[in-house]
């Protein structure tokens, strides 16, 4: 299996390191859940972070410093891919730089009502192709975007 290096900013790496390790031994937990947490667990994460001074959890490094250059730095070692895992900040960081070769968004028809935007003003303007698509029961949609350059 390929490399893949999760990247998470520090509130979603504290919200997944008190929820996700306990999944993948729980054996009442959801098979998909516990395959999911069981990976996460296993892969290599960065987490990006002004505050953090330890890594929060097993095979995490932490980093401080430009999104783009840490980037630079992973593509180097030509290993496997780099999924950004829900996370707006470094996902508008890595939009901001260019640097985001395809996206897997999630569509939930219900309104919040309030909320981080993904898609800022300001950000560059970029084009994107619908690679693959799938609606679920109740009207929730899964898009896969490939960047077209």
């Amino acid at each position: 299996m390929e490399k893949a290096e999760p990247w998470v900013g520090r509130v979603l790496a504290e919200g997944f390191m008190a929820f996700w390790p306990s999944v993948a031994t729980d054996d009442n937990a959801d098979p998909r859940d516990r395959d999911y947490a069981q990976w996460l667990v296993d892969t290599e994460k960065v987490v990006l972070s002004t505050t953090l001074t330890e890594a929060p959890w097993e095979r995490t490094r932490v980093v401080n410093g430009p999104v783009a250059d840490v980037v630079a730095e992973l593509k180097a070692d030509g290993e496997g891919d780099i999924l950004v895992n829900t996370s707006p900040s470094v996902t508008k960081a890595l939009l901001s730089a260019d640097l985001l070769d395809w996206m897997y968004l999630i569509v939930i028809p219900e309104i919040a009502g309030g909320g981080l935007r993904l898609f800022d003003d300001g950000l560059p303007p970029s084009k994107w192709k619908l690679t693959h698509q799938e609606t679920g029961e109740l009207g929730a949609m899964a898009l896969v975007y490939d960047r077209a350059r």
